[in-house]
This record gives structure tokens, sequence and C-alpha cells, in this order.
């Protein structure tokens, strides 16, 4: 039991890391702060993660009364967001910033905080059901394993926004748009593993 706990939650953390990709993140974090000192960064920085936190936090908690409420399947759930995944990652492999996790254009007058850093960039459609996947057929124990986790993920892209300057100095654009690339081959992974669960779900095929 405790070992199968240990898997689940190295397969959500995976999840997690791969989606929203702390390091990958960092030059966003840059060009949406250029000009700011460091204090009002560190509040940016702040901001954005709390309240990316507490919305997928919600989606994970009543994520299935709104199943319920909507009739929507768990098959029906696990093949659209295995599709949504892959098209994610697939769009990272190419080297493409999904719309996803980027905004052109982003409105001056709107906190950056919440739009574009909170919402899309770390809880965006692909967070969202990341997370919701983790928990749909899962039990309480799955579902605070998932809010740990998550709120670990949340921790450390905090600590890359604000370190974010030094991480790109040290590692270089080159070698984070390699990690990126590595992070969009394992989400591109996790979108076909969905939708082949969901297949075998709606067709009561065996493993």
């Amino acid at each position: 039991m405790t070992s199968d706990l240990i898997t689940y939650s190295l397969t959500v953390f995976t999840g997690f890391f791969a989606i929203m990709n702390p390091i990958a993140n960092t030059p966003i974090f840059i060009g949406l702060v250029q000009g700011k000192n460091s204090s009002v960064r560190r509040d940016i920085a702040k901001k954005s993660t709390i309240t990316a936190f507490f919305i997928v936090v919600a989606f994970v908690i009543i994520g299935k009364y709104i199943f319920d409420f909507f009739g929507i399947t768990i098959p029906a759930f696990k093949v659209t967001g295995g599709i949504l995944i892959f098209f994610v990652g697939f769009k990272m492999l190419q080297s493409e910033k999904s719309k996803m996790h980027h905004i052109e254009g982003v409105d001056q007058d709107e906190s950056i905080a919440i739009s574009p850093l909170a919402i899309p960039i770390l809880a965006g459609p692909g967070t969202i059901v990341t997370a919701m996947n983790d928990v749909t057929d899962g039990s309480y124990i799955h579902i605070a394993i998932t809010v740990v986790v998550f709120a670990a993920m949340i921790l450390l892209t905090y600590w890359a926004f604000i370190a974010s300057e030094k991480i790109v100095e040290k590692l270089g654009n080159n070698l984070i748009t390699v990690i990126a690339k590595l992070m969009g081959l394992i989400l591109a992974i996790i979108g076909t593993d969905m939708l082949i669960q969901g297949i075998k779900l709606a067709f009561n095929l065996k493993s």
C-alpha cells in the first residue's frame, strides 16, 4: 500500500512538473516583470503562485461534483483530457508556446500576477486537467496527496521565479529549451496514456 502511494506521488509530481515546468517558465516571468524592482517581483511571484494554488485545489476538491452536475463521465474526461495534454506536449516539442500557457499582448491594466502568470501560465487548462485526472477515480488519500504534491510544485515555482535571472544566467536559454522539449515529450506520453485509459474504460477493455 505504501509503495503504491509513493509511486502515485511520483507520478503526480512528474505530471505537474512537466505541465508547469518552473525552469522553462522563468524567462516568461523575467519578461513580464522587466524593469520592476526586487520587492515588486517577489510580490508578483507570491501572488501568482498562491492564486494558481487555490484555483487548481478548488478543481481537485470539487472536481467530482462538477462531473456529477454536468453529467461528465470519467472515460469522456480521460479521452478529452488526454488529447488536450498531448496537444500541449506536442506544441512544446515543436518549440511553440501553447496558448494554454502563454498570452500575447498582455493588458498592462490588469495585474500580471493574476493574468497571465496565475492564469493561464500556472493554472491553465493543462494543469487543471492533469490535477483532476489524478483524482477522478481516486480516494480521499489520493486527493490529499495531489494537493500536497501540487503545493510542493507551487513552492518550487515560487523559488524559480525569485531566482529566475540566476537560473537563466547559469543554464542559458539553449539548455532551458532542451528541458522544455523533454517536458513536452513527457506530457505527450502522459496524454497518450490518459487517452488509452479512457478508451479502455469506455469499452470495458482489460489491461
